[in-house]
This record gives structure tokens, C-alpha cells and sequence, in this order.
């Protein structure tokens, strides 16, 4: 009878180690693919393969620091579609960040295209539009649009296309 006690214990032994080996075989690849994901996100693994960087990433590193130009626009003052009696008026001091020192000149040159533009599109808008963040990026972002139209008339003999980056705004006044 000894012979078969001893054969039983034996059982769960060999259940247990088998066990435990089942959750070694699971848990080793899933840590294995974890800490792989981390080293590719992190950065650290494509390098090591070979794969470099990504063009957006090696174009800026290769370039070096970006030469940028601001060109000072006149200030513009003019009134907003506002309904009511009383007018509401928009005072704008702004800054172009040129793409290029060397476009400043031509610009300049259609100086006065981006103002009648910059004007026509502030007189169209109403005061509720201004308010806030938001509406001081949309504003931003549709003087940097008429802008880059503006510019690319004055210079289409040029190799390069003129180009604006950023309107940075000195000073935004509704009143």
C-alpha cells in the first residue's frame, strides 16, 4: 500500500511543476513583448536596428535651427460687422514670421495687398467671433492663409515659394 500513497504524491507534484511551467511559458513572451514595445517607443530600439530616424526628425536635426525673419506689419484699426448702433472697433499690431530673411524685400513689396486683405476679413467679422482662444487662433490661422495668397502673386518668378509661417499678434484690441 505504501507503493500506491507514494505514487499519488507523486501526481500533484508533477501537476504543480507543470503548472508553474505553463505560466512561465505565458509569462516570459508577454514581458518580453512589453519591454520590446517600450524600446521601440521609447526610441531607443529603432536606432539600434538600423532603422534611423523618422525624414521629419533627421530633416530638422540636419538643418540646424530654422532661420526665420519678422517683418512688422503697420497697425490696423477698423471696425467690425457688429450689430446695433454702436460700432465696435479692432486695433491690430501684428508680426510676420517669414519662412526666409531674404523674402522680406517682396513682402514688403505687396505690403499693401496683405493690408486691404487683412482689413476686408476683420471688417466681416463680429465681435463674438474674437473672444477667447479659440477665436484668436481661428483669426490666426485665416490671416496666415490670406497672407501666404497674398505673397505668393509677388513672387511667382521666385524658385522657392515665399512663404509665412506665423502671425504673432503684439497687440489684439476690441472695443
Amino acid at each position: 500500500m505504501s507503493g500506491q500513497i507514494e505514487a499519488s504524491d507523486e501526481a500533484p507534484a508533477e501537476k504543480k511543476g507543470l503548472g508553474r511551467k505553463k505560466i512561465l511559458l505565458l509569462v516570459v513572451p508577454v514581458l518580453l513583448a512589453v519591454i520590446g514595445a517600450g524600446l521601440w517607443f521609447g526610441g531607443i530600439l529603432p536606432p539600434l536596428l538600423g532603422m534611423g530616424q523618422p525624414p521629419a526628425m533627421a530633416e530638422s536635426r540636419d538643418s540646424g535651427p530654422r532661420a526665420v525673419a519678422f517683418l512688422d506689419m503697420p497697425e490696423i484699426v477698423t471696425n467690425l460687422n457688429a450689430t446695433g448702433r454702436r460700432p465696435v472697433y479692432v486695433k491690430l499690431r501684428s508680426k510676420l514670421e517669414l519662412a526666409r530673411a531674404e523674402d522680406s524685400a517682396l513682402i514688403q513689396a505687396s505690403m499693401p495687398r496683405l493690408l486691404d486683405l487683412f482689413q476686408t476679413y476683420l471688417r466681416e467679422m463680429r465681435p463674438e467671433e474674437l473672444r477667447g482662444s479659440l477665436g484668436t487662433q481661428r483669426l490666426r490661422e485665416e490671416l496666415v492663409a490670406r497672407a501666404n495668397i497674398a505673397v505668393a502673386q509677388a513672387g511667382r518668378g521666385d524658385a522657392q515659394q515665399i512663404r509665412i509661417n506665423d502671425i504673432l499678434f503684439l497687440e489684439l484690441l476690441v472695443q
